[in-house]
């Protein structure tokens, strides 16, 4: 039988990259998915793709989030597996730090895995059924890195509040855990290549080829190596685990 047959998913920031994998990898173990997104044409299309059900939610409005889990629940009878994947990226060095950059990583990347899973939980509770909350952290998340103070800090918090909310939830069958991934050769990559281009005077792809060729695996990851320990963790498979960070990096960092 495949592993998640007949459970309910929502994926945020599920229109591409990680987040498409994670959708195409939950919809192929038979799983009912809803693909949120700031990006509902792109959602859509993945929704068609996979017979799921496409949202346009942003994580950063309370409505938005609020209209989009009652969708789900009204299609599908409630949610047994939540996986907080919206994020975004950007850097600079402390001295050009500016606060509307501040305020929106910490919006997007740690507000937006609270108010979401605020938003699911009482329906898990009420179904009384369990369920499992899937929140994508970073290797960045793990240690500092040069010029990406913000970003790092928002990373480090969901790894906190990862374990926070599953001690909370624990009473309540709800497992809480997250994945670091380390670099992942996505769209999103392509933004921080060109930062990284401009911030240590490199050609652009050249930060890419150098983080890559540095994986102790010799590669970068690619979305589907993110999406598969999500369905691991998702998965009856992992009722015994909760409150861990798995690192899905190559090998990038030691636990």
């Amino acid at each position: 039988m495949k592993r998640l047959f007949g459970m309910v998913a929502l994926v945020t920031g599920g229109a591409q990259g990680i987040g498409r994998a994670i959708c195409e990898a939950y919809a192929r173990e038979g799983a009912r998915v809803a693909v949120a997104d700031v990006l509902l044409e792109n959602a859509t299309s993945v929704a068609t793709d996979i017979d799921g059900l496409a949202l346009r939610l942003d994580v950063t409005d309370l409505a938005s989030i609020s209209d989009g889990v009652r969708a789900v629940e009204e299609k599908w009878g409630g949610i047994d597996v939540l996986v907080n994947n919206a994020g975004i990226f950007n850097m600079s060095p402390i001295e050009e730090i500016a606060v509307e950059d501040y305020r929106r990583q910490y919006d997007v990347n740690v507000g937006g895995t609270i108010f979401v899973t605020q938003a699911v939980v009482p329906g898990m509770k009420r179904r009384a059924q369990g369920g499992a909350i899937i929140n994508l952290a970073s290797q960045a998340g793990r240690r500092g890195e040069p010029n990406i103070s913000v970003y790092c800090s928002t990373k480090a918090a969901v790894i906190s509040i990862t374990q926070s909310l599953a001690l909370e939830l624990a009473g309540d069958g709800i497992r809480v855990n997250a994945i670091a991934p380390g670099v992942v050769d996505t769209p999103m990559w392509d933004t921080v290549d060109s930062q990284f281009a401009r911030y240590e005077d490199l050609a652009i792809g050249e930060k890419k080829r150098l983080v890559g060729e540095a994986v102790p695996l010799g590669h970068m990851g690619r979305p589907e190596e993110i999406a598969d320990p999500c369905v691991f963790l998702a998965s009856p498979e992992a009722r015994y685990i909760t409150g861990q960070t798995l690192n899905v990096d190559g090998g990038n960092r030691m636990s």
